[in-house]
């Protein structure tokens, strides 16, 4: 049968069938989810999986029905095509009301790609660099506004090096600079002025709300507005989480998260540098989500397990491989098989050392013999070229 194999669920249930095919690798990545007129969702699946339906455990999905739905109306890329030529027609009208011409420097000058929180659309930094838009001035954001559905438009600019990782957020349109972004049944408010989102790691955020931590206290080393503190109450069940940030800014959204989200009577917010955090062996669970590297948090984590029973460690690192072509040497012919190779030898290299390294602290913290075994690795996102986001599992029990 011709088209893309989708699970046909109500709209209800869409989120959770996503997470469990995810988990199973049976979600179709590529293609988007498409909500329809009925109150119901396609959750595209790979066509590779849909002799192995019967296997898959849905208990909570007994409506699922499976269609088939045509590849262009969930294909990522016809769908950022389409909006793309809609916006590139408007803004073309734009500059030639303006006696301007539509150059192929002016097109290259487009935003690609943007974050869209609620009715704010934040844009990226390279773009609308040319002077030809600046005489444009307002027109040029209400239209752009107006074009993608949005009340208000700010640009992002490099990150600050003030140590918090601030982002430099310029209001383009609207006076308001609060946003309110909503993942998997959690709301985030923040200042998007002040305070970073992190859309790409919405796959470990997902990750984090299949834990069950019911029963556990959890602390959460770089909370931040609370990215994976509310997922760890909100869906993983834990009984206390201890959230750590530094940033004012965080800190501010992050209590206003807890209220809103109903969960602040079981998490204990800790203002300022986590190194100064006066808690001791009350983790069964430590959280270092923090890239491009969480070891100046490692001691600190050590010291927060508790020592009779040990607990895990997820631990957030950003890992460089070597140039795949250089495994070309030893008899590679597929560059990008040997890429992923070589890239994941890398990951276990550092997560090698990152054990040694955790069990030696334990060990200096405690004078007792402590195991550090590694659970799993996981691919958050490519960060860059031959670099990559992963999350180390890391089970730490005194022996």
């Amino acid at each position: 049968m011709e088209g893309v194999p989708c699970l046909r669920v109500s709209h209800d249930r869409a989120q959770k069938l996503r997470e469990h095919l995810q988990s199973k690798d049976f979600l179709e990545r590529r293609l988007c989810i498409v909500k329809e007129d009925t109150g119901t969702v396609l959750v595209p699946i790979l066509a590779s999986c849909l002799l192995q339906l019967d296997d898959l455990d849905l208990p909570c999905f007994k409506d699922v029905t499976v269609v088939w739905c045509k590849p262009s109306v969930m294909s990522k890329k016809e769908r950022g095509r389409r909006k793309c030529d809609k916006l590139e027609d408007v803004l073309q009208e734009l500059l030639e009301c303006h006696g301007e011409n539509w150059t192929k420097e002016v097109r290259e000058d487009l935003p690609r790609s943007f974050q869209r929180h609620g009715d704010l659309v934040l844009l990226g930094h390279n773009c609308f660099l040319l002077p030809v838009w600046k005489k444009m001035d307002q027109q040029l954001w209400r239209a752009m506004a107006k074009c993608l559905g949005a009340k208000r438009l700010a640009r992002m600019n490099r990150i600050s090096s003030d140590g918090f990782r601030s982002p430099q957020v310029t209001l383009l349109l609207g006076e308001q600079s609060w946003v309110k972004h909503v993942d998997n049944g959690i709301t985030y408010e923040f200042d998007v002025t002040k305070c970073m989102f992190s859309a790409g790691n919405i796959t470990e955020k997902l990750r984090v709300a299949g834990f069950d931590c019911r029963g556990e206290t959890v602390v959460d080393l770089y909370a931040g507005i609370g990215y994976f503190t509310l997922p760890y109450l909100v869906h993983a069940g834990a009984a206390h989480v201890h959230a750590c940030e530094w940033n004012p800014h965080a800190v501010e959204a992050l209590r206003k998260n807890l209220a809103t989200n109903r969960v602040h009577d079981r998490c204990t917010v800790h203002p300022g540098d986590n190194r100064q955090v006066q808690l001791c062996d009350v983790a069964d669970r430590v959280n270092l989500g923090l890239i491009p590297s969480s070891e100046d948090g490692w001691p600190v984590a050590c010291r927060l397990l508790k020592k009779t029973t040990g607990g895990v460690l997820h631990i957030h690192q950003n890992v460089t491989s070597a140039n795949a072509v250089a495994s070309r040497a030893v008899g590679d012919t597929d560059c990008s098989v040997s890429g992923k190779r070589v890239a994941r030898e890398a990951w276990r290299a550092w997560a090698d050392a990152t054990a040694n390294r955790i069990a030696c602290l334990l060990k200096d913290l405690t004078a007792a013999t402590w195991s550090a075994n590694i659970q799993h690795i996981e691919h958050v996102k490519s960060y860059a070229p031959r670099m990559h986001h992963v999350v180390l599992d890391l089970e730490c029990r005194p022996t």
